[in-house]
């Protein structure tokens, strides 16, 4: 029988995991602190930090959100990350993504403190994570390897294909599997959207990893029998619904479970992952900046 790993019970058991942690902080005096910035008024954007909230009052974390006019100047963004850089009370800083198109994006991820860095994609962190020293682990690909171990699917020596090579999920996954130690020791290839004969890799791979943003491309026929398949994509498709849409993932769910051994839903997978190691990362990151050991699930 196909094992469907429920993204939202092992999600549930990291943020159950990092009471401890907290706790430990608490009785040092610190709280720790995410700052969500939003500049933009795309309701998706403006619904996911809002849910980032909610998850930080559930276990503990100081929640703190400030918002800034999507027409204001880029100035204005950059001087909100210097001031929460600055601020003590604030050991995790997320800018939602996409910001405007005069904002340079790039200048933002530069501009957090690497230290408060939680979700990873300063360049100081992400050099630290090639190099084998991850200060944090971006939140999906880390959710995907927890989600991974949660399931006892032993990487070393598997054949992986990631298919995607964004810079959020593709690459930093990639480069967690080759690692060495736990969760790693993979032969890894990473296909995208110029790779030809994508069927020729995705049939041979003992694990699949979709995280193309394309909806359902990547079906039964494309899978080897047993294989390991992890969604990482989450699309709206037009739907007879309410909503005049539903969710899917980057899988044809119904027929790769035909296939595979082991495989995570969308919605419902790896989403609930990326959010619950956000908390962790910015546990870590308070206990790193209040030199306070802290013990992680």
């Amino acid at each position: 029988m196909t094992n469907v790993v429920d993204g939202n019970a092992v999600a549930a058991d990291v943020r159950s995991g990092l009471e401890d942690a907290i706790e430990t902080l608490n009785a040092e005096g610190v709280q720790p602190g995410l700052a969500t910035v939003l500049m933009s008024d795309d309701d998706a954007s403006a619904t996911y930090v809002s849910m980032k909230q909610r998850d930080c009052e559930e276990v503990g974390i100081n929640g703190i959100h400030v918002e800034i006019d999507p027409d204001a100047p880029a100035e204005e963004l950059y001087e909100t990350i210097d001031e929460l850089n600055a601020d003590p009370d604030v050991h995790g800083i997320l800018v939602q993504l996409p910001v405007p198109d005069h904002v340079d994006d790039r200048e933002v991820l530069r501009r957090i403190d690497p230290a408060k860095d939680v979700d990873g994609f300063h360049p100081e962190n992400v050099g630290r994570l090639v190099a084998g020293d991850a200060r944090f682990k971006p939140c999906t690909p880390h959710g995907v390897q927890k989600l991974l171990a949660s399931a006892d699917v032993e990487m070393e020596g598997k054949d992986v294909v990631v298919v995607g090579r964004s810079d959020i999920v593709g690459k930093p996954l990639a480069n967690l599997f080759l690692q060495r130690g736990e969760g790693g020791n993979a032969t890894v290839t990473v296909c995208h959207s110029r790779t030809e004969d994508l069927e020729a890799h995705t049939t041979r791979a003992d694990v699949v990893v979709a995280a193309a943003g394309v909806p359902e491309f990547i079906d039964g026929s494309m899978l080897k029998e047993g294989a390991v398949v992890v969604d990482v994509g989450t699309n709206r498709v037009d739907a007879d619904t309410e909503k005049g849409y539903r969710l899917t993932g980057d899988v044809d769910f119904e027929s790769a479970k035909e296939k595979a051994d082991v495989i995570t839903p969308s919605p419902g997978g790896v989403g609930p992952m990326t959010r619950a190691m956000l908390l962790y990362n910015t546990v870590k990151a308070a206990g790193d900046l209040a030199d306070v050991d802290v013990t992680l699930p």
